[in-house]
């Protein structure tokens, strides 16, 4: 009986120092809050307040929660590798894949590891997202119940998946399950690309110098084309200094692309090469696997992670063993030997540049940051206050020995090919002030970022820059050679440029195969003098749009040409070089195509070309049958600068656009800084709130709304203040 009586009391005990730790963390929840003012404008974006930069990161995760929890979650469910305990089994090997990279003892490690200031940061990251569900018991999280200051770590250097997605996770499960059909034997890498064919992923930044601008004034665009609402737009204020606006990726507490007072970054994707693979021979002795390096064995690291998974309405659990060498993880098997692969993973270095970027103060202190050399899957375009524009292709770029081919896996157990210490920043591509006044980057080469005064392509080692040249950049120095007298609405109307380059070298070959076959195909005659008497301009009235992409399309899944050819090189055959026969046959496919899709081949584009967003899911449904707005702009496949990709999906004749245009802003910086922006639909995630598609009509024609930077503005047009919690 006593012993039964000493254990209720200490079990009353431990009952009452968690509830008394609860209510505690609340009290100090709620006092954080009171330090923190959140204004909300007429278009619903969050002006967060803060004594602190903590308060600031404090407020903006719990407004980030407040627009979209769903996406906030999900993000962090996929970073920390735990994406299969909701979706099922299908995505264990993208759980291990996060693993093989950061454990959660690592990630507990770095954060421990780091300096105060960012401790506190990420302290304030996860007290904003468990007030948010303190105070919203009726959210109901996936996964995820309790926010970790050390999930960060995971989320560091600012593109989602940013690197480690171009590790196959088909590839890494061959590997595990012994499957050879995928273990490569041949020549490339193993690594993942984007499809040419597939709707291009990336950005556009433009930086426009005082000389050529009315004001006298550096100007910014901002033109990042991701995935619909994978960005929400916010602005942090603190008075240590943060006045920070632009786009922030959900569950990141740092504005990712955007500017402050005195500066300004715009990130498009880069091709620098940051990744390679090693070739490992190894061997097991005595029950041990070793690998060999120079003339030794070294021991290679083995470890085990338990992995849950859903099936049906239990979780399961799957253990699998984790290899690695020092060159990285073991990731998939080439012939005899095991291949590890080595990406950038410096989660406190990373952190601290995506973070310190924001609060920036000129050119110097720009260049500071960058010299910590994290951050790796990005190019940056700058502007700042005191006339500067620059350009910094890539970031993280290890030193090669270029005696090796690197496209290529390398042997590693050579000493020779082990990556040296990163280039220093002053050995990197960059552009500064260029005489030409501008610089542009759309994914494409940096040799023509800045035309004629761009940098030298044989001044580099070729994996600094294999970037190729892409139709977005070749209009894009087009439309901006030449300008002056720039304001931010002619920026706006540049960026906008509805010419489509890709149409210029794909068209004129079919017309010409038409003409030279006489009579033979009269049904073409009007579909083809509709092309004829085209300009290459995406608009939503425009016929001849719908037919050149169908053809364009048509001619991608089904035309000839040789295997080697780029993305600009295979339409280019297509146009020129390709049997007249097949062109024409292509193009009567295209057309019956439209015909049967909708009817007529007289199809305006903005009929087949769609935005539509029925719900907030992440994965968006989409149905002919229901409210959609026709977009008149086009896919940045074909050049548009502006770009809005679509395609149709299962059950649809119409494209939907997921991606593109999502968040854009232009900015001028002086004595005070000026900006624009846009929203793909709007602010919110919830289909209940005003903000989930107030900024559709603006997309559909262009018209950007003022950015509230300065308080006295923001105050002017507030729709809701408030203290979180409130």
């Amino acid at each position: 009986m006593r012993n039964i009586y000493i254990l209720l009391i200490f079990t009353h005990c431990i009952v009452s120092c968690k509830t008394n730790q609860e209510e505690g963390k609340i009290k100090y929840w709620k006092a954080k809050a009171e330090n923190i003012t959140v204004i909300r404008d007429d278009f619903g974006i969050p002006h967060i307040y803060g004594k602190t930069d903590a308060d600031a990161v404090f407020g903006m995760v719990y407004a980030q929660c407040e627009d979209d929890f769903n996406r906030v979650e999900m993000n962090y469910i996929t970073a920390i590798g735990r994406l299969a305990e909701i979706e099922g089994e299908e995505y264990l090997y993208n759980d291990l894949r996060a693993r093989l990279y950061m454990t959660t003892d690592k990630a507990k490690a770095n954060y421990e590891a780091s300096p105060d200031w960012l401790k506190k940061l990420c302290d304030a990251f996860a007290d904003g997202a468990n007030y948010y569900l303190h105070t919203h018991p009726e959210v109901k999280p996936k996964l995820i119940t309790q926010f970790e200051p050390w999930m960060p770590m995971y989320f560091s250097e600012g593109s989602i998946g940013g690197d480690i997605e171009r590790i196959s996770t088909e590839r890494l499960k061959a590997f595990y399950e012994e499957d050879s059909s995928l273990a490569l034997t041949a020549f490339g890498d193993g690594l993942v690309y984007p499809d040419p064919y597939e709707e291009p992923e990336g950005s556009n930044g433009f930086a426009i110098a005082p000389e050529l601008t009315q004001s006298g004034n550096a100007m910014l665009l901002i033109n990042p084309h991701t995935s619909f609402f994978f960005r929400g737009e916010m602005h942090m204020v603190s008075e240590e200094g943060l006045n920070a606006y632009g786009a922030v990726t959900w569950g990141q507490f740092f504005i990712y692309q955007g500017f402050n007072e005195k500066t300004g970054w715009m990130h498009t994707s880069t091709r620098t090469d940051c990744i390679d693979e090693f070739l490992e021979t190894v061997t097991e002795k005595e029950g041990k696997l070793f690998y060999q390096y120079g003339e030794e064995l070294r021991p290679v690291e083995v470890s085990e992670v338990n992995l849950s998974y859903k099936e049906g309405d239990s979780l399961k659990t799957q253990t699998f063993p984790m290899y690695h060498t020092h060159h990285g993880p073991i990731v998939r098997k080439q012939g005899e030997h095991w291949v590890a692969t080595s990406i950038m993973w410096k989660p406190i270095e990373a952190l601290t540049q995506s973070y310190t970027r924001t609060k920036t103060t000129g050119y110097d202190s720009f260049n500071q940051m960058m010299a910590i050399n994290t951050n790796s899957s990005n190019n940056t375009v700058y502007a700042d206050a005191e006339g500067n524009i620059g350009y910094y292709h890539g970031n993280f770029v290890p030193k090669r020995d270029t005696t090796f081919d690197y496209n290529q896996p390398v042997d590693g157990s050579n000493p020779a090919t082990d990556w040296q210490a990163p280039h220093p920043l002053s050995e990197q591509l960059t552009i500064l002030n260029p005489k030409n006044g501008w610089i542009q980057n759309c994914n494409s080469t940096p040799f023509t970022a800045a035309a004629e005064f761009s940098p030298k392509q044989e001044d580099y080692p070729p994996y600094l820059a294999p970037d190729e040249e892409n139709f977005r950049g070749i209009q894009a120095v087009r439309v901006l050679s030449g300008q002056k007298d720039f304001t931010l609405d002619k920026l706006i109307a540049v960026a906008y440029d509805p010419y489509l380059t890709a149409f210029e070298v794909l068209i004129p070959g079919l017309i010409k195969a038409y003409d030279q076959a006489g009579q033979k195909m009269p049904e073409l005659g009007d579909p083809i003098d509709t092309l004829r008497s085209w300009d290459n301009r995406v608009s939503g009235n425009s016929v001849a749009m719908s037919l050149a992409v169908y053809y364009g399309q048509t001619y991608l899944e089904k035309g000839t040409a040789p295997d080697e050819l780029n993305f600009i090189e295979r339409l280019t055959y297509y146009g020129k070089e390709s049997a007249d026969e097949e062109k024409l046959e292509i193009f009567a496919a295209a057309v019956q195509q439209v015909e049967e899709d909708f009817g007529q081949w007289q199809t305006e584009w903005a009929e087949i070309n769609r935005y539509q967003r029925l719900n907030g899911d992440i994965r968006q449904p989409f149905d002919d049958d229901k409210p959609s707005t026709g977009i008149p702009m086009a896919s940045s496949r074909w050049g548009a600068l502006a770009s809005f990709g679509a395609r149709t999906y299962p059950g649809t004749k119409r494209m939907y656009g997921t991606s593109g245009n999502s968040f854009v802003a232009v900015v001028e910086f002086g004595e005070k800084v000026k900006a624009k922006s846009l929203l793909a639909g709007g602010q919110s995630g919830d289909p209940e709130s005003p903000h989930f598609d107030d900024q559709v009509e603006m997309y559909v024609e262009g018209k950007f709304k003022d950015v509230a930077y300065y308080r006295e503005d923001v105050e002017a047009r507030a729709e809701h203040t408030y203290h979180p919690g409130e």
